[in-house]
């Protein structure tokens, strides 16, 4: 797998991208805490329970306001993993799945140890912060996908049957690396997805998903990023769910005021496919970031996860700045977004300065190790 080398970074790039990995990043992660509270709740539920708007603000989940899931949590990992196969390529080693499955095993063993263990020097920084060991209903195609040391790939997955949306919602930040062509974008989220999801419409909603925030990261329309995943989903075989489910959420567009029992129509079952269509849905319905999320969480669907899904593309969209700064306030785990984040913009525009085959330098290689 390859990729092709990127644009000439002056200031002002780079500062609009660092926006926009912010925005994907912290966007997934306020639309999940915001949906954390009302996962598995329909919506009758939430209207009891928040009023007859329903949930309109941060509310107390696993203990506080503004708590995160496993789905925020694995996608830190995503891009943990992502800077450390560009920086494992100086030794000739350039195998990006590889890099990512070895990121997902370090998130699984925060689920089964109490802290972080200094011995693992090879860890890195991210797996040492001990807010991320906490258990946040990790659903159990993660846990036994990632339960040993085999990698699935397409050819031979892992939980060949599994549909859910968790690994589509770990894709966002493979859409950041945006020196890459758009069909490598699709097959880096295939090829990880199938780790944990190895039914062929969940890898392919994940590389859809991917590539739609890659071309929002490159600064394209939402309507203009569905229909570059349209047009990349084509050639692949197994597509037609995927894709019909993105051409319902457009079509569900022209079809009267945006409410709870349209996106939870379009959530359907809560697999994989229905609920990025839902999350396009959402966003392009969105007057602004907040109405977007709120939409994606009221429902009879998996909040979380369309929350999440929702939120990473307005994030994308729109960059860090346009994300409701009161919820940003309370987000768990808010500091160790922004220096991941801003260490992968460093990364993919100023990798060179950091690290290469003759030398690298020391503090970086020991946040993010070779091995």
């Amino acid at each position: 797998m390859g990729a092709t080398a990127g644009a000439v970074w002056g200031r002002t790039e780079q500062q609009d991208f660092r926006s926009r990995v912010r925005g994907t990043l912290l966007g997934l992660a306020v639309g999940d805490a915001l949906g954390a509270p009302v996962n598995g709740l329909g919506i009758d539920g939430i209207r009891e329970a928040y009023g007859a708007e329903g949930l309109v603000d941060l509310a107390p989940a696993y203990g506080r306001r503004g708590a995160v899931t496993h789905l925020t949590q694995l996608a830190l990992f995503s891009v943990d993993g992502l800077i450390r196969a560009q920086v494992r390529r100086d030794t000739g080693a350039w195998h990006p799945p590889t890099d990512l499955h070895r990121a997902y095993l370090r998130w699984a063993a925060t689920q089964r140890d109490w802290g972080p263990d200094l011995r693992r020097k090879d860890d890195g920084w991210l797996a040492r912060e001990e807010w991320l060991y906490a258990r946040r209903d990790p659903s159990k195609a993660l846990l036994l996908g990632l339960a040993d040391a085999t990698m699935g790939t397409p050819e031979a997955p892992k939980n060949p049957g599994e549909l859910g949306p968790e690994a589509a919602a770990r894709s966002a930040p493979f859409g950041l690396l945006v020196g890459w062509e758009p069909q490598l974008v699709v097959q880096l989220a295939v090829e990880c997805a199938a780790q944990t999801h190895g039914h062929p419409t969940a890898y392919l909603a994940a590389g859809a998903y991917a590539v739609i925030v890659h071309a929002l990261a490159l600064g394209e329309s939402l309507d203009g990023a569905v229909q570059r995943g349209f047009a990349l989903l084509a050639a692949r075989p197994g597509h037609q769910p995927v894709s019909d489910a993105l051409q319902h959420a457009l079509g569900a567009v022209r079809q009267g005021l945006p409410g709870p029992e349209r996106v939870a129509e379009l959530c359907g079952a809560g697999t994989a496919e229905s609920l990025v269509g839902a999350a396009v849905y959402c966003a392009l319905v969105a007057a602004d970031v907040r109405h977007g999320l709120t939409l994606a969480v009221n429902h009879d669907g998996p909040s979380a996860a369309t929350g999440a899904l929702t939120g990473a593309l307005l994030g994308a969209l729109h960059g860090e700045t346009a994300l409701p700064p009161a919820w940003l306030a309370e987000l768990e785990g808010r500091p160790t977004m922004l220096e991941l984040a801003d260490d992968f913009a460093m990364e993919m525009t100023q990798g060179p300065a950091l690290h290469s085959p003759a030398g690298a330098s020391p503090g970086w290689l020991a946040r993010y190790p070779r091995a």
